[in-house]
């Protein structure tokens, strides 16, 4: 089985600690973010950050589902790790400073593939078609923080 790897970045104009905080709030903010190939969304534990536990169904595909129960830990300042209990899959978000009040939000996500001609369909097709619904999220997520700059709150 090869890795495949899917990974979309964007330049949000919010400060970095804005932006990394509307990502680990799983409670609130992040499930306004999910586009609709998301479902089930659920908080399953804590809900900020670290020790989160959290479930939904991803629909990347018109034949796939994935029912992922993502363990969130942050290994380092800016960084989300989320790591599928259900399969290889895990996410990691890192949001740097992107100079002038501005971040760096990038979006990583890597599992083992299929073998065979599945395995190559697989990584041919599903890190474009990921990294399309990450496209979404992170433009939500500028959005949401862009906002909360304007008003003032994401200070």
């Amino acid at each position: 089985m090869a890795q495949v790897e899917a990974t979309t970045e964007r330049i949000i104009a919010a400060d970095p600690e804005t932006v990394f905080d509307a990502l680990a709030d799983y409670e609130n903010t992040r499930a306004k973010l999910l586009p609709a190939q998301f479902s089930e969304y659920e908080v399953r534990e804590g809900g900020d950050g670290e020790g989160s536990l959290v479930h939904w169904k991803l629909q990347a595909t018109s034949k796939r589902v994935r029912d992922c129960l993502l363990e969130v830990t942050e290994p380092t300042d800016g960084q989300l790790i989320e790591k599928d209990r259900n399969s290889s899959m895990v996410t990691t978000w890192t949001v740097t400073p992107a100079g002038e009040g501005r971040s760096k939000a990038v979006v990583t996500t890597v599992w083992d593939g299929a073998g065979g001609i599945g395995g190559f369909f697989e990584r041919t097709f599903a890190p474009k078609g990921l990294g399309r619904i990450y496209d979404v999220i992170l433009e939500r997520l500028a959005a949401e923080t862009e906002k909360a700059r304007e008003n003032g709150s994401g200070e």
